[in-house]
């Protein structure tokens, strides 16, 4: 893929470290002054893509990028997505003299810190799943025991339940600890009150252009077709909510008051050059389920928490590699049975946690079910999520010197 090419420069100034070189042009919704407009970014360098359009680039109206949210935009495709990619490739590569010589493209740059980042998609559906073996066994031996720890079902479907897009938020929304009925004691009638065990779930969630119609199921081959591209989400959990409400059909109000997203959609495409092999998947899985080639994603994962008034403390650092299920065995189980999908639906991964304690994804495996306290740079001590912390997520990939990356997903709890 041409913007994908690791010899590419930008005559963007690029910090080290960045997660957004020349190879990475994520797509996000950018707001300055009054103007709210489809953006990419180069460096620390908002780049107003409406402006860019207006000037005659991408061949389409520049209108689709005078927009409040990435829908219309994706309704036009991935071949649409790619070709934008390659031409803001071109434009800002460091050998365009004529474009970095352009007084109407330079007025189209802004510094990151002149600009609001939105929420990028208007999400219609939400799926969250539950596709981390090492998280699902680390749950299934706090609540059962470890010869039961994966129920029957888990290696042969990506299980999963319909969530809440209403409360889905960008990075640095803050969110209130929700209330709710819980039951501490299994002997002593539940109460109701604010959540107790408030928890992060570290996951990553890829959103979807349109699908194919109501009746009609996207196979694992055609899956990355319909893919536009990912961002990290932090899928907010509240353990005590969710141990008492989620006999018989799932988690409700535990999980429908908040999960945080990362502000830029990172393409598929500029993801494929981290492509790596999954999990030897044994039983074997049922043909709509079978793949060919390399499905998963190194991408290094971190959250820290940050507790007011101080520094943050690293908790977890693991990686989307460690999945089980990849993302065309995700979409192609969620429309087998000829459920549509649209343009704008998001589908998470479930919490990542890797076989080692350092790589859980949620305080409920870092704290084993609260019985171990991870102590924070101020000396005190969190097993779960306390009112005034600042969760961070961060996530990257990196190879043969090209570094693409998701930026963060920062979130404060309010009571």
């Amino acid at each position: 893929m041409k913007a994908n090419n690791p010899q590419l420069k930008s005559w963007i100034s690029v910090p080290e470290n960045s997660d957004f070189p020349i190879q990475n042009i994520p797509f996000g919704i950018a707001k300055f002054g009054k103007k709210t407009f489809v953006a990419t970014r180069i460096g620390n360098t908002i780049i107003d893509l409406h402006k860019i359009a207006k000037l005659g680039y991408f061949d389409v109206d520049a209108e689709v990028f005078n927009s409040q949210k990435l829908n219309k935009m994706m309704l036009l495709g991935k071949q649409f997505t790619r070709q934008v990619r390659n031409e803001i490739s071109d434009i800002f590569n460091i050998e365009n003299t004529a474009t970095q010589e352009n007084p109407k493209i330079q007025e189209a740059l802004l510094n990151i810190t002149e600009v609001t980042m939105l929420m990028p998609v208007r999400v219609g559906d939400y799926t969250d799943f539950y596709s981390s073996e090492q998280h699902a066994y680390n749950v299934g031996c706090m609540f059962r025991d470890p010869n039961n720890a994966l129920l029957p079902n888990w290696k042969h479907i990506p299980v999963g339940y319909h969530g809440r897009s209403s409360s889905i938020v960008v990075s640095g929304t803050p969110i209130h600890r929700p209330k709710g009925q819980q039951r501490p004691n299994d002997n002593e009638p539940p109460v109701f009150g604010p959540c107790k065990l408030l928890d992060f779930e570290l996951e990553m969630a890829f959103v979807t252009y349109k699908g194919k119609p109501m009746g009609k199921s996207i196979s694992t081959k055609e899956a990355e077709d319909y893919i536009f591209g990912m961002c990290l989400l932090n899928d907010w959990s509240a353990r005590d909510i969710q141990k008492w409400e989620y006999v018989p059909l799932g988690p409700f109000l535990a999980k429908n008051f908040a999960s945080s997203i990362s502000p830029w959609i990172v393409t598929l495409d500029a993801l494929e050059p981290f492509r790596v092999a999954g999990p030897v998947q044994d039983p074997k899985v049922f043909e709509y389920l079978e793949y060919e080639g390399n499905k998963h994603i190194d991408i290094k994962l971190q959250v820290a928490i940050q507790p007011e008034n101080t520094s943050e403390k690293v908790v977890s650092n693991s990686n989307y590699k460690y999945m089980y299920w990849n993302m065309n065995q995700q979409l192609a189980h969620h429309t087998v049975n000829g459920c549509n999908i649209n343009a704008g639906d998001m589908m998470a991964s479930g919490t990542i946690s890797g076989n080692d304690e350092s790589a859980y994804g949620s305080m409920l495996e870092i704290s084993w079910k609260g019985t171990k306290s991870v102590k924070m740079n101020d000396g005190s001590e969190r097993k779960f999520i306390l009112d005034n912390d600042t969760v961070i997520m961060r996530g990257y990939a990196e190879k043969e010197g090209v570094r693409v990356g998701f930026g963060e997903v920062v979130t404060k709890v309010l009571a």
